[in-house]
């Protein structure tokens, strides 16, 4: 009886951990089924690790960007349409992992739980996936970084449509350069990052928003307090200095001329905790998605911090980090009163039935900021454009922006970024652009976010 009863036991065992791992089995299926179909291995639909058998991928305006022919996946016939698109189509051999061939694989060969990669007839038939993408708007802006290195985001802050997402290096996905891999001049470096999503840059003066809002929450008198600039600042024996000496200045010129002086002091006072607070609020230090492509964190880190490199975090140096795709969206966040409407790429994904399988959506994404310091900062960057950069940059949009310039050492030029977006109700526009090595941020950022905000505000609609 003893051994019967030990027999039953182990067989209980066997028999439970069958159905453990059954279920294991099944839930995979179920979450991944389409990911193992598209292993290498599947020569029928893969070529390499990528799609080579699938359906179309679109623009919003219905260009095609990527479809199969023959067995072979083809781009579009402009070859600067399809480098401006490359990061965010993906390339042949699956190498830009945050591109949509790679993502949306499985929904691109026709996958489903039912019948697998086999349609009624027998063959396979992927899905076709339009976007909400402007290819035209998307090549204008890599005209617009001609040999530069930079990312520029665009997106509609009140329906959540991305309008434009473009990073550079890039390479014609047709015509793969040979020495892509092998280049050792640096000319690839980050080729195959989307910068919009998944890279972070030292943001510079950009960052004085962030400390503007936390000294809005704070300081009760802020606006009628003034600071004097003669030029630099020396904090804890390091020098803080600003392109001039400006003079005496109230809160909302600091903010327009930038001055380095003026909010260095601000984020001192401020301390690091109120500043660690606003930023965390604000974005900082988490990532987002963009339907399920994760982005790369923000980054504010002031623990143990001294003075003067508190003071230097206030003006955007420091360690400070930002992802030009959180840019975005923060901007986004201050023109809809403080919560951003999340961003969408995906207009639709279409079976070759015609069914509708996932389509885009206005959702609200998580509050930034109360309503009350919104829009005093929406005021203050209304304030920077009018009277500082000038309206005829942007004519007829009311943009409210921010430019910077970010040191980033090792004998390079600093980075230029100009952040921002419309605050007519007619062209909802936000923005982030920026440009690697470019010096200043207004004539190199500057001059791109102009020629793209009055072109995209042609597209609404």
């Amino acid at each position: 009886m003893k051994t019967m009863g030990a027999r039953s036991f182990i067989l209980y065992i066997f028999g439970l951990g069958f159905l453990v791992g059954l279920c294991v089995f099944l839930y995979g299926i179920v979450m991944d089924g389409g990911n193992w179909a598209m292993q290498p291995f599947n020569k029928h639909l893969t070529s390499g690790s990528q799609l080579s058998n699938g359906g179309e991928i679109l623009d919003r305006n219905n260009v095609i960007l990527a479809k199969s022919e023959n067995g072979k996946r083809v781009y579009n016939a402009d070859e600067t349409t399809r480098r401006a698109m490359l990061h965010a189509v993906g390339d042949t051999k699956g190498y830009i992992s945050t591109g949509i061939q790679y993502n949306y694989r499985s929904e691109l060969s026709g996958y489903n739980l039912i019948t697998g990669l086999a349609s009624p007839t027998g063959k396979s038939g992927g899905s076709n996936i339009k976007l909400t993408l402007d290819s035209a708007l998307s090549k204008l802006a890599l005209q617009q970084l001609g040999s530069r290195n930079g990312a520029v985001a665009i997106y509609n802050y009140k329906t959540g449509e991305m309008l434009c997402m473009v990073s550079s290096p890039d390479f014609d996905p047709s015509n793969p350069p040979k020495d892509l891999d092998t280049d050792k001049t640096g000319k690839y470096e980050g080729v195959y990052l989307n910068k919009v999503l998944s890279s972070t840059f030292t943001p510079g003066s950009i960052f004085k928003l962030i400390t503007s809002a936390a000294a809005i929450e704070a300081i009760p008198d802020l606006d009628s307090r003034t600071w004097d600039c003669n030029g630099s600042i020396t904090i804890d024996g390091n020098k803080i200095t600003d392109v001039a000496a400006y003079g005496k200045l109230n809160f909302k010129n600091a903010l327009a001329k930038s001055s380095n002086v003026a909010f260095s002091q601000i984020a001192i006072e401020l301390g690091t905790q109120k500043m660690t607070a606003a930023a965390n609020a604000m974005g900082f230090n988490k990532s987002f998605d963009l339907d399920g492509i994760t982005t790369s964190k923000s980054v504010y880190k002031v623990d143990g911090a001294k003075a003067n490199e508190l003071g230097w975090s206030g003006v955007g140096q420091y360690t400070d980090l930002t992802n030009p795709y959180h840019m975005m969206l923060m901007m986004g966040a201050i023109a809809n009163g403080g919560t951003p409407v999340k961003p969408y790429l995906i207009d639709r994904i279409t079976t070759q039935f015609g069914l509708t399988t996932k389509s885009g959506r206005t959702q609200m994404d998580g509050q930034f900021l109360s309503s009350t310091t919104a829009d005093r900062l929406k005021a203050y960057m209304r304030y920077n454009v009018a009277s500082y950069y000038g309206d005829n940059m942007f004519p007829g949009l009311a943009v409210c922006a921010k430019t910077g310039t970010a040191e980033i050492g090792g004998g390079k030029n600093p980075n230029g970024w100009m952040v921002g977006f419309s605050s007519d109700t007619r062209t909802p526009l936000a923005f982030a652009v920026i440009v690697e090595n470019a010096r200043t941020g207004m004539s190199s950022a500057g001059q791109i976010a102009s020629t793209l905000m009055i072109s995209a505000a042609k597209t609404i609609k």
